[in-house]
């Protein structure tokens, strides 16, 4: 258990990207759960990062036993919100007409945001909102 913890710890440190800065607003807006808004999020905002992380990626399919790294780690973290039962989109948390604009603010003011590997902007988070949406 410490050992989680502490890993945890240095995954802060490290600095928490889009993931997160999109989870926060959506929390402060809607209420909902933080971990269910990063798994919402997690699948657009990883295809979104795939060209800075496509390579290093490896290190964590290897880790998981997947194969084709960057598509096979997506396909791992989908089955995995599946199995947990965590709707794929803001419809299936009951979230209608998000208010985008808010939302988008709120990701950029975010401190989270500067740890993503590729640089987010108003006009990307606005897409990424449009996945998540829309799947």
């Amino acid at each position: 258990m410490m050992s989680a913890v502490a890993m945890g710890a240095t995954a802060f440190q490290k600095g928490l990207g889009g993931v997160h800065a999109l989870s926060h607003p959506f929390g402060a807006i809607y209420h909902t759960y933080h971990g269910t808004m990063n798994a919402v999020c997690m699948p657009a905002v990883l295809q979104f990062s795939r060209p800075a992380i496509d390579g290093a990626i490896g290190q964590a399919a290897a880790y998981l036993g997947v194969s084709e790294e960057f598509d096979g780690s997506c396909a791992f973290v989908d089955d995995l919100i599946a199995s947990l039962q965590i709707p794929p989109s803001l419809l299936g948390l009951g979230i209608e007409v998000p208010d985008i604009e808010r939302i988008v603010s709120g990701a950029l003011e975010d401190p989270s945001t500067g740890g993503n590997p590729v640089e987010i902007t108003a006009e990307n988070t606005r897409e990424i909102l449009l996945k998540i949406f829309c799947v």
